[in-house]
């Protein structure tokens, strides 16, 4: 399995498969079995800041806003501690990389936050900034702007290496993640999956769609791989979104990636999934004469001559014209 080996974020990883955040790596046990299948990293469930703001709000309704500062410092510190103890229950079990995870969406006190979870332990943090700009009153950059404020406001806190996990709801993400690069990030994950929306017309209400990915969603994140990847060349990537087997973890390396975060092909294939993934990989390699995954990792990307135009059009006029015959 040696020449299996990636570098991602400044952490050697044994391999490119890396457990993404999710309800399976929420338990120390848990973690372990990943690592015991195979995976060369996990990403622990992530620290919402949503959820501590909704408790906070509850607490308001239910008529204790008298004591909002004394229950916002206790839920605070509740939600770390217990966070800050599946840290370290992981990293006891646990031999491979243990990522930590913030998942927020607006420049709040994180600092403290994040130099407990490295006093904790953690070899590094992912930050999952995940939103949608939709008001009327947002100016333009304004959004990408505030990830950049929760970079610089985290990473001066902190010696471990910061990832940044980002949403696809960007026009150009490259200019982005090339100041995300200057201001410290030691990579970025694309993409985060946003809880799917859906209406249901019986019952007139909102309603949850597909919370898992899927194999066809890989295919805009080949795309910014690609891109991102000949544009930032020493900025790590890690491929999330329709990375579901073998054949779209080659993919992803070629397109520049140095590893991939799985989640949604554990839900339905366990962890025997991590194995097939990497026997696969390791086949092919030897089928194309590969001795390493670096002789290899971004072939296939933006840089490549001819390629841009694959990159940045949908080439829908030249491969699917109509013709009459």
């Amino acid at each position: 399995m040696k020449k299996l080996e990636t570098s991602f974020a400044g952490l050697t990883l044994k391999n490119p498969f890396i457990v993404s955040s999710c309800s399976l790596t929420n338990t120390a046990q848990r973690n372990k079995k990943w690592e015991d299948a195979g995976a060369s990293a996990v990403v622990l469930k992530s620290l919402f800041e949503e959820e501590i703001e909704a408790e906070l709000a509850k607490a308001q309704q239910d008529g204790h806003s008298e004591e909002l500062d004394y229950l916002q410092t206790y839920y605070r510190a509740h939600r770390l501690e217990n966070y800050l103890q599946l840290i370290k229950d992981t990293k006891q079990v646990c031999s491979i990389p243990v990522i930590a995870s913030i998942n927020c969406y607006r420049s709040s006190d994180w600092t403290s936050f994040a130099r407990h979870i490295e006093e904790a332990g953690a070899d590094a943090l992912e930050l999952n900034i995940m939103s949608i700009c939709s008001s009327l009153n947002d100016s333009y950059g304004a959004y990408e702007q505030e990830h950049i404020n929760i970079l610089k406001q985290v990473k001066s806190a902190l010696n471990i290496p910061v990832i940044v996990k980002l949403g696809r709801n960007f026009t150009n993400c490259v200019p982005l993640i090339d100041q995300l690069y200057a201001n410290g990030a030691a990579a970025v994950v694309l993409f985060n999956r946003m809880v799917a929306f859906d209406i249901n017309i019986e019952k007139l209400s909102y309603a949850q769609g597909n919370a898992l990915g899927q194999s066809n969603d890989l295919s805009e994140v080949l795309r910014w791989t690609g891109l991102v990847s000949a544009r930032v060349p020493r900025l790590d990537i890690a491929a999330s979104g329709g990375v579901t087997d073998g054949a779209s973890l080659v993919k992803a390396l070629l397109a520049g990636a140095s590893a991939v975060e799985v989640c949604s092909a554990l839900y339905w294939n366990g962890a025997g999934c991590i194995q097939d993934m990497l026997h696969f990989l390791q086949e092919w390699m030897e089928r194309h004469d590969y001795q390493s995954v670096s002789q290899f990792r971004g072939l296939l990307n933006a840089r490549k001559e001819n390629a841009l135009d694959m990159f940045e059009r949908t080439q829908f006029f030249k491969n699917y014209s109509l013709r009459n015959d």
